[in-house]
């Protein structure tokens, strides 16, 4: 059996909770343009946190090349 590559996995995962609109900052937020642990979200922030979310997933895999071999 060939070895399996966790590293997109986990990466989108920790991502995905990490840059989740209002859990950690809100950008942009309701009264300022970042807002830190405010757990609100709008539509703006849901677009800004999704493009946000897919250039730091690119650099990280593609660019610099995150691996965690399994098997």
């Amino acid at each position: 059996m060939g070895s399996h590559d966790w590293g997109p996995v986990v990466v989108a995962v920790v991502m995905f909770i990490l840059l989740s609109p209002g859990l950690l900052f809100q950008l942009p937020a309701r009264a300022r343009v970042v807002e830190f642990g405010n757990m609100y979200t709008s539509g703006m922030s849901i677009l800004v946190h999704a493009v946000l979310y897919f250039c730091v997933y690119t650099i990280l895999i593609i660019a610099i090349g995150i691996h965690i071999r399994a098997g």
